[in-house]
């Protein structure tokens, strides 16, 4: 499979992260996946591709021409596929459009902008992909209780929880991936439940 990993770009963040999402996508790898990436060097970007490098994974990079005109981002050297598009919007849908199931690891406001992009493309019935939080220390609890929150308060449907999963473990974020059957909901069913 094709699995797209967002996360993060920052280099200042605690290592703990940067070595178990290596760790992860090496053993990604080592089941016989690829990685789908947004293309940086850092973070955990970066270690997301180092990962599946060391376990001998095929990795496709995607990123804006702009980010290499105008030196934003280091752009990881070892990609096996490099996609240069014009536009922010442009990186997301070929991403998308490349990935079977997507990992989000921590991340910050680009990450965010990700996820709930996938997310609520696969509530309105564009794709039936995985989605797999990767809630390393706890880092997605307080936006958990907040998804909660909001369909407590009528501002999400409880049963848009179903489209997709949290897990701090490697071997139930594994199956999920490798085996979850596709959820059989059409969009009036999310609006009426």
């Amino acid at each position: 499979m094709k699995i797209c990993v967002f996360g993060a770009a920052s280099n200042e963040i605690d290592l703990k992260y940067v070595d178990s999402v290596e760790n992860l996508c090496e053993s990604l790898a080592g089941r016989g996946h690829e990685l789908v990436f947004g293309a940086g060097a850092n973070g955990l970007m970066g270690a997301a591709a180092r990962g599946m490098k060391r376990g001998g994974g095929k990795i496709t990079g995607v990123i804006p021409k702009f980010f290499r005109d105008e030196t934003i981002e280091e752009i990881y050297s070892e990609c096996d596929e490099l996609i240069f598009t014009d536009t922010m919007q442009e990186r997301k849908k070929t991403m998308e459009d490349i990935a079977d199931a997507f990992v989000i690891v921590p991340g910050g406001i680009g990450t965010f902008e990700e996820l709930f992009e996938v997310l609520t493309l696969k509530q309105l019935g564009r794709h039936r992909k995985p989605i797999v939080f990767y809630n390393l220390f706890g880092y997605y609890d307080n936006l958990m209780a907040f998804m909660h929150h909001c369909s407590d308060e009528g501002f999400i449907r409880k049963n848009c929880h179903m489209l997709y999963n949290v897990t701090d473990n490697n071997e139930d974020l594994f199956d999920f991936v490798e085996n979850s059957a596709p959820l059989n909901f059409s969009v009036s069913d999310l609006k009426h439940s």
